[in-house]
């Protein structure tokens, strides 16, 4: 199986298709959000962390994802309005996706099985880092925070490749 995300098609949160390798170039942290989550408030710090480092090449990539207590019911339009009203969400959102299960989205079957550890993605905002030649890289629990120096480490280090 391939290490790199390149050929995956995902849709936007407007419902275009977009495929990955459009990406190409940039380093990019995907993160699967919930808007009820105990780790929501970890927007703020990806909004940030997309504001600080945008101009150096990262992109922020959030998917809904409502796998983990239902915290993600809603529609994507109240998925934009509640991430531009509570946080000011500028980085990309793409369509509601399934980070776990029988119908995993294959972006998340990619992502789950290529770096360490290995598996289902367990709750709400795991973090994964995807280098510019859109190869998999690092995963992060939900617990590490956006402004984590082992998560801006590995981001620093990519971008200066």
């Amino acid at each position: 199986m391939s290490n790199t995300i390149s050929d995956i098609s995902v849709k936007t949160i407007n419902g275009q298709d977009k495929v990955l390798s459009e990406y190409a170039g940039k380093v990019l942290l995907i993160v699967n959000v919930a808007s009820y989550c105990g780790y929501t408030g970890q927007y703020s710090g990806l909004e940030k962390l997309n504001q600080k480092y945008k101009d150096a090449g990262l992109r922020v990539l959030g998917f809904p994802c409502n796998d983990f207590g239902a915290q993600e019911p809603g529609s994507n339009e109240e998925i934009v309005q509640f991430c531009d009203r509570n946080y000011g969400v500028t980085f990309d959102l793409f369509d509601k996706v399934s980070a776990k299960g029988g119908d995993k989205h294959p972006l998340y079957a990619r992502l789950t099985s290529s770096v360490e550890p290995k598996g289902d993605v367990s709750w709400n905002f795991e973090k994964f880092i995807i280098a510019k030649n859109g190869e998999i890289v690092a995963r992060f629990k939900s617990v590490t925070t956006p402004d984590s120096p082992e998560l801006i480490s590995i981001i620093e280090q990519e971008l200066a490749k």
